[in-house]
């Protein structure tokens, strides 16, 4: 397996070198906004260690994302007025990974509304500030 890169695009918005809508953070995750969601609301969860993927983080760096991915999609379905949540995790390029730093997609998901094809489009600012503020409110303002 190829070593972390320290320079992916989730490593440079741990250390604010690229800015993102952050949704909330604690001690060893971080979670913020996609770009190019899925569906309103769509979150990625990321751990601040250097990980990969699930090959190579610690099985307790692990379960704090999951966590953190369980608080994001408890809050989503009260934000959006969800009826589901996906949560999806991908490791290593076969299995469709893009960014090669451990994340959580989780998306909150209304019956008869599909998922967007992945990285189809950015979605606008005004648009994803809200969604933002939204879920912040849902997770007490954090």
């Amino acid at each position: 397996m190829p070593a972390y890169d320290d320079q992916n695009i989730f490593a440079k918005i741990l250390r604010r070198e690229i800015p993102c809508l952050k949704v909330y953070e604690n001690d060893r995750t971080f979670a913020f906004l996609d770009i190019m969601p899925r569906s309103p609301g769509h979150t990625l969860v990321i751990p601040k260690a250097p990980a990969r993927g699930i090959l190579d983080i610690s099985a307790d760096d692990f379960a704090e994302v999951a966590r953190t991915a369980k608080t994001i999609a408890v809050a989503a379905m009260k934000a959006f007025n969800a009826e589901g949540i996906i949560v999806q995790q991908f490791s290593e390029a076969a299995s469709g990974q893009v960014v090669f730093h451990l994340h959580m997609h989780v998306m909150p998901m209304r019956s008869g509304v599909e998922l967007l094809p992945a990285q189809s489009r950015t979605e606008d600012m005004k648009v994803l500030e809200d969604h933002a503020a939204r879920l912040i409110a849902a997770l007490g303002g954090n």
